[in-house]
């Protein structure tokens, strides 16, 4: 298995019983949390309606976020493209490619919420239309070239960047993979990276390697490259030291979840009626709730299905703020070292010693008894040192 990397996909989910300002300070120190504790990347989402994801602006969070960490790479996940104009994004995103000093991404899509597209007047039948004709400009943009254009939603003349990349050739895009072939056609045409939060069930997770399927067909066709270790995957996780503490954990804000998705959400994970959603949620794949073990076997049954480079963790507030953060360092320190080589060295290491354990203390009862002998041996004879210890006093002397 190749290193996989580990991040966040942070919506964000907060009640609506909740003060915003102090849930968005908590974002924030989950990122400085996360950059801490050596996960790779953290994607923040945009939604503009529906009260529980509440921040509009990623590329604004991802740029405050970036002041405050060293390491960890910042993704929009994911900037809605029909409500923007291509040049802007692409604009914006160029200059916190600058800002970030190339940790930067820019993750696209249609817009998850039925809501936010009908509030601005996006009927949802354009809302993938939009994302081909904003893809296919925003790209063009990146790579250098002039752009005119015009459709039915927005108007380009001449447009360019003014400034170049940071990165090269210019930061990683990439689009949410959902119900539709969309994803894969663009990942292909365009060689961009692809991000699903469809699920982990088998079904879902089947239709996105089908899905990638068609971005390499298409790439095999248009001459562009994808790669699997840009392909994400988004699932549902919380860690503690034992499965029934996690299962404890979890009573504080999954049923408030479970009712948003359902009531005020896209579409519900966890069907109405369902008594016990935790155990609805592990029994079909779709989350790991429990210990570090668990989450070991949720993500080893997902790479069976398929290779994959990234395993995004879902970000909501299931259990409390402590024990998420609690959640989060058991999975760094337990989970992604086995997934990124981390025990496999000290492991072969420790078990070469194992094995050569007689051999190793032989040799060192051989070396003590020696050792005492010697100096037995000098004690008797009246020589006041050894021959190592009379040879660096003579070599002082000279």
């Amino acid at each position: 298995m190749k290193r996989l990397r580990s991040g966040i996909f942070l919506a964000p989910f907060h009640a609506i019983i909740e003060d915003p300002t102090t849930t968005l300070d908590r974002d924030m120190e989950l990122i400085e949390l996360l950059d801490h504790l050596g996960y790779d990347e953290a994607w923040i989402g945009e939604h503009h309606s529906g009260g529980f994801e509440i921040i509009a602006s990623p590329e604004i969070f991802i740029g405050a976020a970036a002041q405050r960490t060293r390491y960890i790479k910042l993704g929009t996940g994911v900037i809605s493209l029909p409500y923007h104009s291509p040049m802007m994004v692409a604009d914006r995103m160029t200059l916190l490619d600058h800002m970030t000093r190339g940790r930067a991404m820019l993750g696209v899509g249609p817009g998850a919420l039925v809501s936010d597209a009908m509030m601005f007047n996006v009927r949802t039948v354009d809302q993938r239309r939009r994302v081909r004709e904003s893809v296919e400009v925003i790209m063009r943009l990146l790579r250098g070239e002039t752009v005119t254009i015009e459709t039915d939603w927005f108007v380009l003349r001449n447009a360019r960047l003014q400034l170049p990349p940071y990165s090269d050739p210019h930061l990683e895009v990439v689009i949410s993979s959902s119900r539709t072939p969309v994803a894969g056609l663009l990942a292909g045409t365009w060689g961009l990276g692809m991000v699903s939060i469809s699920g982990t069930s088998d079904i879902a997770l089947q239709a996105l390697f089908d899905n990638w399927s068609l971005a390499e067909q298409t790439a095999a066709r248009t001459g562009q490259k994808v790669d699997r270790s840009r392909l994400r995957i988004c699932s549902l996780m919380h860690i503690a030291e034992t499965r029934e503490k996690a299962f404890e954990n979890v009573k504080f804000g999954l049923d408030a979840w479970c009712r948003y998705l359902a009531e005020a959400g896209t579409f519900a994970i966890v069907p109405p009626g369902i008594q016990d959603p935790a155990n609805f949620l592990v029994d079909n794949g779709l989350a790991a709730i429990g210990t570090p073990d668990d989450a070991i076997r949720h993500i080893e049954r997902i790479y069976r299905i398929g290779e994959f480079g990234a395993h995004l963790i879902l970000a909501n507030d299931w259990a409390d703020w402590e024990q998420t953060k609690r959640s989060y360092e058991l999975i760094a320190r337990y989970v992604m070292p086995h997934f990124n080589r981390g025990f496999a060295t000290r492991r072969a290491v420790y078990d070469f010693n194992l094995q050569h354990r007689d051999e190793q203390l032989a040799a060192l009862e051989e070396g003590i008894r020696t050792t005492n002998e010697q100096h037995e041996q000098y004690r008797v004879t009246g020589n006041a040192l050894p021959p190592a210890a009379a040879t660096l006093e003579a070599n002082a002397k000279k």
